[in-house]
């Protein structure tokens, strides 16, 4: 209708069976889009435009913009690979190989590098009794890269652990691909060590960073923290197979010894991997079972009665 004659919207309207509105608004967006356009010699007739030619002339302009910004990518990548070498260079002539990362988005990016290039070993503790199924989803496929790659895993968790579903399915999977767990009351800390050359730990206070040490006499004494703490430490094992009264029993005569040696709630919460709350629950429950109306008191008791366990070696608490 617009190829050969003066366009009527009100009998394409009843043509196509639309209103004139919508003829209006179909004609707006296919002249915007050029698929119509006035003739020269008599503005009011349309004439169609081949959809081959205006797609070659969007898509150009595309393809043109999409080949400027991957040049201006490729260009910021090689700034920053030429910085990175100078980084590397800085490092190794460093006094002391200390490193303070306080993103979070590096130290993920620090410790993907750092997996990708271990060998040999990754030493892991990993304090706390939850772990979020969202962060272990993201390990599973670094740690199965490891494996596969002959890289021997062992991986120090709290005795809450046992009680946490997700981190029971994940040991369980990853264990089936040659890695080790196992479990202790007490751990000295977050710690990642890889081929015993580098080595992670938390930063100072809540921050999501982290100082990263290749001092090697550094990195040999973590690890040697680690070696003590795993000689002394239980196979993973799901607590309901132990026996959740025999476990709970168990955790609870560390907290008797950490009361008797007069430590704070949070400092309680942290070394047993519990949250405040549940630390606090479990406080107020053993008190109550002793008949303690004080700390103190409670580990006067909890000797006198034969409760306290032998003390665990490790670091003192700072």
């Amino acid at each position: 209708m617009t190829r050969n004659q003066r366009l009527e919207p009100d009998r394409a309207a009843r043509e196509l069976g639309l209103n004139r509105e919508e003829v209006d608004a179909a004609l707006v967006s296919l002249t915007g889009m050029g698929l119509l356009k006035a003739d020269a010699d008599d503005p009011a007739r349309l004439r169609p435009v081949d959809p081959d030619l205006v797609g070659a002339a969007l898509t150009g302009r595309l393809e043109s913009e999409i080949r400027t910004q991957q040049a201006e990518l490729n260009r910021i990548r090689e700034r920053f690979s030429d910085l990175r070498g100078h980084y590397m260079d800085s490092l190794s002539h460093a006094s002391a190989d200390v490193e303070v990362v306080p993103r979070v988005e590096e130290v993920r990016a620090a410790l993907n590098r750092a997996s990708t290039e271990c060998t040999e070993e990754m030493l892991t503790s990993q304090p706390g009794g939850q772990r979020d199924p969202a962060v272990l989803q993201e390990a599973l496929g670094r740690d199965t890269g490891l494996l596969a790659r002959g890289v021997r895993m062992r991986t120090l968790y709290h005795h809450t652990a046992r009680f946490n579903g997700p981190s029971q399915a994940y040991v369980a999977t990853v264990s089936a691909l040659g890695a080790e767990y196992r479990t202790a009351h007490q751990l000295f800390g977050r710690l990642i060590v890889f081929d015993r050359k580098i080595a992670f730990v938390p930063d100072q206070g809540d921050s999501a960073g982290a100082v990263v040490v290749r001092e090697p006499s550094l990195v040999h004494y973590l690890c040697e923290v680690f070696e003590q703490t795993w000689s002394l430490a239980e196979p993973f094992s799901d607590a309901a197979v132990d026996g959740l009264e025999v476990v709970a029993k168990d955790i609870d005569r560390t907290i008797v010894r950490l009361l008797a040696a007069g430590l704070k709630d949070e400092t309680i919460a942290r070394r047993t991997g519990m949250s405040l709350r549940t630390a606090r629950k479990h406080i107020a429950d053993i008190m109550e079972t002793l008949g303690a109306e004080s700390r103190f008191q409670a580990g006067v008791l909890a000797a006198r009665n034969g409760l306290l366990p032998a003390a665990e070696p490790g670091l003192p608490e700072s």
